[in-house]
Order: structure tokens, then C-alpha cells, then sequence
């Protein structure tokens, strides 16, 4: 039987053509297929004894026929003998405007749409797009139901690689390194979080979720083959403190043998594949916002973006000043005048403003109310910290407590955990945060998955391995800040917390050159980075955080005047991001602009290396002032070394950028 298609055009409206196949057709074919709009990606589905599908990019064999299926107690799934009843087709092309605007101001959301209907009551539904294809279950059951199991398989062609954050178990914060490997010798028994990259004939493939909710995340384990295979976490039944840190640490003891029960009308999570021909197209796909459920916020004009001068980092260290630093009211008064003086719009109150276990108790040096006081004299706003399993046991004191004190925000931390009860948790925070008008920055936590466009005030999260390992460890080096924008920035936000100003050469830098010279420590009371300094100014513009930290102290953002100013007057969220050079694991270099000005950041690995700058994307005939902060030409051996260049330039100029071991440049061009 063929298909036709009504087609209709609209420049910038919903555009919808549909066919729909009786269920009394008396031949089914089992095949059917579904193209991208520039048919460059070929999706086919195929239904016999169970339901595959499998995906060809650019004529190339990608993902090779992968079982999908669902399972519900006392339901029939697709392998056990269901049909075909139904089937429809939708071409949608729409420009969507993002309530918070991460990496552009308008996005294209332009997909083919297949949805199969079976007689069990189940739909599959995919969509190609030309930069991903996803599908997801619906149900269509009157009771509610128990979701014993999701398969979904991911088989790919040929010989794959892959950047995979395998995790110990599923009580993990998320911050791992990505380990490349082999897809075929990812064993059964290894556990990885999502986003995962796989390169498969030559086509990058990356692997997460979107729209989660009322279910468990999506993680990964190997098949013992050319292929990873979805895993969950089921729900929770039993839970023991753990100790030291009772007021947060909850890991499960017994789970059930079930992952969600849930309602049986309903959209599960979408199962992206986000697809690139080159490196640098995974950094502008927007996937997971276009496939998320939609705003429920009706007023978002108090969400507002920004930076925020940030405490915990530092360890609250002040010097030249006539009081004792540390968590007390002067401290962060100070904390607060640094950013008013600077235009940063927010401060932290991180971890020690109530005493540990009671969000209603008081710590004796913080005088909360006097400080956010203060903070409104200032037109600073406060975010306020708080561990997510006191949270949990204070609710509704505590939600009420932060808008009575007159903060803008909080930073629920420690999560740990992304089964059904824990997702539903997140969901009900950013819900009654939004009722008081507060931002949500989720620390030990899940990557994102859908959340942030459906409550646009959850502005940023955590799940990444950021700034803050450098107090404890060597992982935090500048190969995995080049490799996180092509993974975990994919799936949305990352709340990195860059900007250190005290900056050293790490073992990366000399591996293979001087095995023991290297001018990084381990400190945790006085950090320092594994880059140069202005690699840590640079990420400012390329880590996509609309709520984006600068993580060292005040007073040496103050040493460090001419550096400190550049970064608090980077913008958090874009009008558009054009990628100028990408390599994962090598480099990165966007430019994005932000009204009137462009920024441009580049981030180096431990290799030397030139890069051009070239600036046609600027309006031809008009002269622009570029500011750029490179590394010093002692940088490689001194990393706080940097040079700062002033000129005048236009769109046919293209400049050679010499980038140090772990360097970069960053500049900020704006119209003369």
C-alpha cells in the first residue's frame, strides 16, 4: 500500500501532513520506513516476532536492526504475537522560541513523524529529524499500570568506538570521565550513564533521553558485542543513612522488581540518537529541549540569567581584609559588594548557612535576613543551598522559609539517585519553586533530560565532573573539559563552575615531555586549575550555563582586576552559537552572540597547536573593536601567563591564534 503526503508550506507556523491507514487493510506491510526531511536519515521499522528498528545516515548502515519493547504486568508486549492496527504520518516544521535561551534565540524544529499503533494498546512513535532521530512508547490504558522493563537496544554497524562515563552503580552523582573504547569490549557487567558518544562508520551517534518523568533514567551496559543495551533503575523500596553525612546520603538497600507504576494514558521519556556527519554539529543540536514537554510556567519575566559569585569553591578564603573570612554575615556581605561592583547578579550561600539536618534552624555568624538585606540594597540576589534529603523531610517549611527570606533561588544538592521516586522529586521541587518564583540549580544530579523547558526556572544543573575535582584529584584536565561540550553539554546545561585565577601546568602537559615536572597540586582549601588561565576565562563563553558560576574568590578576582571584569561581563545565554572549530578531545572554538557583541571562546587540549580566527561570520562593511585575552607566550611553562590585544577588524579578517598547552583565547568583539 502507498503513502501519500499532503504537504503544506509555512514560513513560520506548524506545518502538519498526515496519513492515516485503516485498520481493516487487507495486507500489512511490516516494513515501513521514515526519512528525515532532507533524507539524508533513513529510519526503518520492522515488526515480525518482535519490533526493530534500524537507522542509515548518508547512504551509511549506522544502527544496525535494535529490539525495542516495553513491559507491563498483565499486558501483552510486542513479542508476544500483537499486530499492527494503525498507523499515521506527520511532517511538523516550526521555529520554537526557548523561554531561556541556552545557545540560540530561535530554534528550527523541523521532523517527519511515524507513530504505529498495535493492538495491545501501545503506539511507538519516531521522529527523524536532520540532526537525531528518537522514539518514544504511549500507552493508551485505562488503569494504571507497572512498567516492569524497557528494551532498548542499540546494535551499530561495522567497528564502533565510544566516550562512555561508566559509573559503579546506580548511586552516583554523574561526574564521570568518559572512557574511549571499544563498543565490542564494553562488558555486560559495566555500568554507564547517559549522554554516551559512539562513533559508528564514520557517523557520531549520541545516546540520552529527554522527557523524563514519572519513570526512571536511562543508562547503559555493553552486550558483549558490537552494541549497548539500556538499563534502569528500579524503584525503590528500602533505604538506609549513611554515615557520615546523614543529612544527605540515602543509598537504596532493596529495590523492587519493577522501574515505574505509573499512569496508563500516558508519553514515556524519548530515546534520542543525536546524529552528527562532523564533531562540531553535536555542539548546535537541540534535541533534548525540542523533544521535552512544554513550558507549564505562564509567567517567566522573573527568570533571569546570570552570573553568580560563588563561596564553596574557594573555601570562603578572603585575605587583605580586617575580618575573620569564612561562613558568617561579613563574609558574605563582602562576597555581595564584590559582585555589585562587578555586575555579577547573584551570590551563593552555600553549604553551612543552617545548621546541617534543620533548614529552620539558624547558624549563629550568619545573619540570613541582614544578608539578603543587604544583597536588595545591592540589586544582588541570593540562591540558597540545601541538601536534597532535608529538603525532602522539611518540604513545605522550607519552600516557604526561602521566598519569606527573599531568596531568588536554591541549590538542591547531593541527589545521587535518578530511579521513579527520586525523578518525581525533582519535578515537585521545580513545581513549588516556580509557585514562589525561585530558580532550581541541581547539584549531584542526573544530566538533563526535558525538566528545563517544561519549568524553564530549573536554570542549570550539575551532573558533570567540573572545577571543583581539581580540590581532590587530577580528573578534572583539559582533555575532558574538550570532550565535555561534544557529550554532556549536548544533553543541556552544565554547571561546570569555571573562572579559577590561580592556574598551573598539569601532569597531562608534561606526559611524555617531563615526567616530573608539573606545577599542579591537589589543594582543597586553596584550589587551582590544570589550564592556563585564560582556558579558564574561556569557558565561560563556551560551557552553556544560563545560571553560569565564577568560582574563585573575590579578592583574587580583584588581584586579578583586567581578568575578572572580561568574564563578569560574558552573557549566560546566546542569540546564536556558531561553532568556528571542534575536535572532541582536542579543541573547541564558538562564537556566539549576544545582541550587538560576539564572543568567542577556545579551549585547548595539552597539545600546542595554531587555530584561525576567522571572523566572516561579522556584518560585512561594518568595523568592529576586538578584545582578546590569549595565552602569554610563557604560558606552557608559567599558565597564569596571558597577553591582552586591542584592535580594530571586519568581517574579511582572519587572525592566527596560537594556543599554549592547555590554553586557549577568549575575546569579546564589538561593533565600532
Amino acid at each position: 500500500m502507498k503513502f501519500m503526503q499532503l504537504k503544506k508550506a509555512c514560513l513560520h507556523g506548524l506545518v502538519i501532513s498526515a496519513t492515516a491507514v485503516s485498520a481493516l487493510a487487507p495486507a500489512w506491510a511490516n516494513t515501513l520506513t521514515l526519512n528525515s526531511p532532507d533524507n539524508k536519515i533513513e529510519v526503518k521499522l520492522e515488526h515480525a516476532q518482535t519490533l526493530k528498528y534500524s537507522v542509515n545516515v548518508a547512504g551509511k548502515s549506522v544502527i544496525l536492526p535494535s529490539m525495542i519493547d516495553l513491559k507491563l504486568a498483565g499486558y501483552k508486549n510486542l513479542s508476544e504475537q500483537v499486530r499492527i492496527t494503525d498507523s499515521q504520518r506527520d511532517t511538523v516544521n516550526q521555529w520554537l522560541t526557548p523561554e531561556v535561551k541556552v545557545k540560540s534565540a530561535k530554534i528550527h524544529d523541523h521532523y517527519n513523524q511515524l507513530t504505529v499503533t498495535f493492538s495491545n494498546g501501545y503506539k511507538v512513535q519516531f521522529r527523524a529529524f536532520d540532526n537525531g532521530v528518537a522514539y518514544r512508547f504511549i500507552t493508551d490504558l485505562d488503569n494504571k499500570v507497572t512498567v516492569l522493563n524497557e528494551i532498548a537496544q542499540f546494535n551499530f554497524a561495522k567497528q564502533a568506538d565510544v566516550y562512555l562515563p561508566e559509573e559503579e552503580g546506580f548511586y552516583s552523582h554523574n561526574e564521570r570521565s568518559y572512557i574511549y573504547q571499544k563498543v565490542a569490549d564494553v562488558a555486560a557487567t559495566t555500568l554507564a550513564s547517559t549522554p554516551a558518544l559512539v562513533e559508528s562508520n564514520q557517523i557520531k551517534v549520541l545516546v540520552t533521553e529527554t522527557d523524563l518523568h514519572d519513570y526512571a533514567g536511562m543508562w547503559l551496559k555493553g552486550t558483549g558485542s558490537n552494541g549497548l543495551v539500556a538499563t534502569f533503575p528500579a524503584y525503590p523500596l528500602e533505604k538506609q543513612a549513611l554515615k557520615p553525612w546523614v543529612d544527605r546520603n540515602e543509598p537504596i538497600t532493596k529495590r523492587a522488581d519493577y522501574l515505574a507504576r505509573t499512569q496508563g494514558k500516558r508519553n514515556y521519556p524519548w530515546r534520542v540518537l543525536a546524529i552528527a556527519q562532523n564533531d562540531g554539529e553535536l555542539i548546535t543540536n537541540q534535541l533534548t529541549y525540542q523533544l521535552a514537554a512544554e513550558n507549564k510556567v505562564q509567567d517567566i519575566s522573573w527568570i533571569k540569567p546570570g552570573k553568580v559569585a560563588w563561596d564553596w569553591f574557594n573555601a570562603n578564603n578572603l585575605y587583605g581584609v580586617d575580618f575573620k573570612a569564612g561562613v558568617n554575615t561579613q563574609t558574605y556581605k563582602y562576597y555581595i559588594d564584590f559582585a555589585a561592583e562587578y555586575g555579577i547578579e547573584y551570590v551563593i550561600l552555600d553549604e553551612g548557612w543552617y545548621p546541617l539536618g534543620d533548614l529552620m534552624g539558624t547558624v549563629p555568624e550568619m545573619d540570613v535576613p541582614a544578608i539578603i538585606a543587604h544583597a536588595n540594597e545591592k540589586g544582588v540576589g541570593i540562591i540558597l543551598w540545601t541538601s536534597w534529603l532535608t529538603l525532602r523531610d522539611q518540604f513545605d517549611q522550607a519552600m516557604d522559609r526561602f521566598a519569606e527570606l527573599g531568596a531568588v533561588g536554591i541549590k538542591p544538592d547531593f541527589f545521587q539517585r535518578d530511579d521513579q521516586q527520586m525523578v518525581n522529586f525533582y519535578w515537585k521541587i521545580a513545581d513549588e519553586a516556580a509557585k514562589r518564583k525561585l530558580l532550581v540549580d541541581y547539584h549531584g544530579s542526573y544530566k538533563p533530560a526535558g525538566l528545563r523547558r517544561t519549568y524553564p526556572n530549573v536554570i542549570s544543573r550539575e551532573g558533570v565532573k567540573g572545577l571543583e575535582w581539581n580540590k581532590w584529584s587530577e580528573d578534572s584536565t583539559p582533555e575532558h573539559n574538550t570532550i565535555l561540550p561534544f557529550i554532556r553539554m549536548v544533553a543541556g546545561p552544565m554547571d561546570y563552575t569555571p573562572g579559577a585565577m590561580s592556574n598551573a601546568q598539569g601532569p597531562a602537559a608534561y606526559k611524555g615531555v617531563d615526567a616530573d615536572h608539573k606545577d599542579f597540586t591537589v589543594r582543597f582549601e586553596r584550589p587551582m586549575s590544570q589550564t592556563t588561565r585564560v582556558h579558564q576565562m574561556a569557558m565561560l563563553t563556551v560551557f552553556e550555563s544560563p545560571l553560569q558560576m565564577m568560582a574563585d574568590t573575590p579578592t583574587n578576582y580583584r588581584r586579578e582586576h583586567e581578568c575578572a571584569a572580561f568574564m563578569a561581563k560574558v552573557p549566560t545565554v546566546w542569540d546564536q552559537t556558531k561553532v568556528l572549530h571542534g575536535k572532541i578531545g582536542d579543541y573547541i572554538s564558538l562564537a556566539r552572540q549576544h545582541g550587538d557583541t560576539w564572543f568567542v571562546g577556545t579551549l585547548n587540549d595539552e597539545h600546542a597547536r595554531e587555530l584561525a580566527l576567522d571572523l566572516s561570520f561579522l556584518d560585512k562593511g561594518q568595523k568592529y573593536q576586538i578584545e582578546i585575552f590569549q595565552d602569554g607566550i610563557n604560558a606552557a611553562r608559567w599558565a597564569e601567563d596571558y597577553k591582552k590585544i586591542v584592535k580594530t577588524v571586519t568581517a574579511n579578517d582572519k587572525l592566527v591564534m596560537k594556543l599554549a598547552p592547555s590554553g586557549g583565547y577568549t575575546a569579546r568583539i564589538s561593533k565600532l
